[in-house]
Order: C-alpha cells, then structure tokens, then sequence
C-alpha cells in the first residue's frame, strides 16, 4: 500500500469512528470548542525553533485533528491570555480562534469567521518559548458549523454552504440559528459550537443537538 493509499484509509476509518446519526430523531452529536491555534511550520520554527515537530497529546473528532502538548501566549494591546492551546498537524496559514469575551481582554475586535477564511481579519502577537510573531491577519471567532459527509448531507436535506438553525432541548435550551453546513468527504459527523455558545444552553459533549431547515 502506497503512502497516499493508508493516508486515505486512515482517513475513512477516522470518520466512520466519528459520529452518527441517531435514526430516531436525525440528532447530531456536538463539539466544543475551546480557544486554540493553528500554526504553519514556519510560524512553528519561529516559536519553537527550526524543525520543530508538535507533539500529539490525543486526537480530536475530525479526521487527522489532534491536541497537541504545545500551548501559546497570545497578547493584544490591552492584555494577554496564557496557555493557549495549539491544534494539530501545521497549515498552510496561521489561525487563532477566540472566545467573544477574550476581545475585552486582548483589546481586540474579531470577526466572526469559518475556519480558514482569513481575509479582512485582524492580526495578534503570539509567544513562544523561542521567540514571538506579530500576525498581520488570523485572529476570529469561529461560527457555528455542522461537518458531516455529502451522504449524510442528502440524508438530511442540507447542502454544503447552507445556514440553519439548531434545536437544543432542556431547561436552557432553545435555538441557535446561521449554523452553516460543511458537507465533504473528509470530515466525520459534529455540529461544532464554542465554549460560551455551550454554556449559555448548558451544552455538553455528550449533548446532541437537530437541524432546523429555513425554508
């Protein structure tokens, strides 16, 4: 088997390992998500040091995605936030996503944005055991999305790009609407949402949460 071949089939078997459907009621289980960073390796080798390599500490729901042992320093002209966790493997481009309230700390502004759409976005300075970066662009608060494949996406009705809304049940549930979808081959089955999103529902991992269409 080629090396392309067991990437692919480490792949598949990640998202079948992912999370499924519940066929009584089309539930979703949910992610959360926490502050955290993604770094290109020449960002890493500034940080770190040249070669450095991120040292998995265990593997996230998506396919490939892991938490590394590795944390930041992240810092705006108001104030910093400490051990900021780093996400695994290195990008193509350097990415933090924060929490609305980390705004008032960093005196910053940060858009709310999907993962990887970096245009417009505001920059921050990260600290690193070797050295520091001042990032011109990067710095955003991550919308609510939904992963799943395209199959899953057909079984629900929904298209990749799609907004929806999201029913949450319980004493402090209720609905959370703009949730796009992320429909591909390569991502297991997860509505993603933040810490403070979680809270305010009182959301938990094991939490599942169903689509709302607009119609």
């Amino acid at each position: 088997m080629g090396k392309y071949d067991a990437l692919a089939a480490l792949l598949l078997e990640a998202i079948k390992e992912g999370g499924d459907l519940k066929q009584d009621d089309n539930s979703i289980p949910v992610g959360i998500s926490n502050r955290h960073i993604h770094l290109s390796q020449t960002d890493l080798n500034t940080l770190f040091g040249a070669g450095y390599q991120l040292a998995k500490t265990k593997d996230l729901s998506q396919p490939l995605q892991y938490a590394c042992k590795e944390t930041l320093t992240i810092a705006g002209p108001k104030g910093a936030i400490e051990k900021v966790r780093i996400l695994g493997p290195a990008r193509s481009e350097t990415q933090v996503e924060i929490l609305q309230a980390d705004c008032f700390k960093l005196g910053k502004t940060a858009p709310v944005r999907l993962s990887g759409d970096l245009q417009g976005t505001p920059g921050i300075t990260l600290i690193g055991p070797q050295g520091s970066i001042l990032l011109a662009k990067g710095l955003m608060i991550a919308q609510r999305h939904i992963h799943m494949t395209t199959d899953q996406a057909n079984h629900l009705g929904v298209a990749d790009g799609e907004l929806v809304s999201i029913q949450i049940d319980g004493l402090r549930g209720g609905t959370y609407s703009n949730v796009i979808i992320r429909a591909n081959n390569t991502s297991a089955l997860e509505c993603h949402i933040d810490t403070e999103e979680a809270n305010a529902m009182s959301l938990a991992s094991t939490s599942r949460i169903t689509i709302i269409k607009k119609i």
